[in-house]
């Protein structure tokens, strides 16, 4: 029984990196497709960017992202924040693989090649533990005394 419940958390833990790296990604790519669309914003026509959330694409975006913020917090109550924050680094490569076969970008050597470096990071650090064990703290002999 044991087993099946260390099974169960991990599967959660994998769904919910996996939904911080593509809801992130995906959001992203969504959003750039949606201002494709809206086109330049000027500072000096700010209010211009009003008219983007009007645009499907934007919205979509949007809520993916939301998505990304869900399951992120989420991942966050789990685990210490220098173990999920480079989890999150994982959305790069989503985002380069959906900028180069759905924006049609060009994706040079030097960026895969980053992409690549990211993801060996993220690896080295989900070789450790994530979540910090703080020792219980122990009424010193001198409280005791008091007492």
């Amino acid at each position: 029984m044991c087993d099946e419940t260390g099974r169960s958390v991990k599967l959660k833990t994998v769904l919910i990196y996996a939904a911080i790296a593509c809801c992130n990604g995906l959001g992203d790519v969504i959003l750039k497709r949606g201002m494709k669309d809206v086109g330049s914003i000027e500072l000096s026509h700010w209010q211009h960017v009003f008219t983007a959330f009007l645009n499907p694409w934007i919205i979509l975006g949007i809520a993916c992202l939301a998505g990304f913020f869900y399951s992120y917090l989420t991942a966050l109550s789990w685990a210490d924040l220098s173990f999920v924050l480079p989890a999150t680094a994982l959305g790069y490569v989503v985002t380069t693989v959906l900028s180069r076969y759905f924006l049609h970008e060009h994706v040079s050597l030097w960026r895969w090649s980053g992409v690549l470096l990211i993801s060996a990071g993220v690896g080295l650090v989900t070789r450790g533990p994530s979540l910090t064990k703080h020792p219980a703290l122990m009424p010193s002999e001198e409280q005791h005394e008091l007492a």
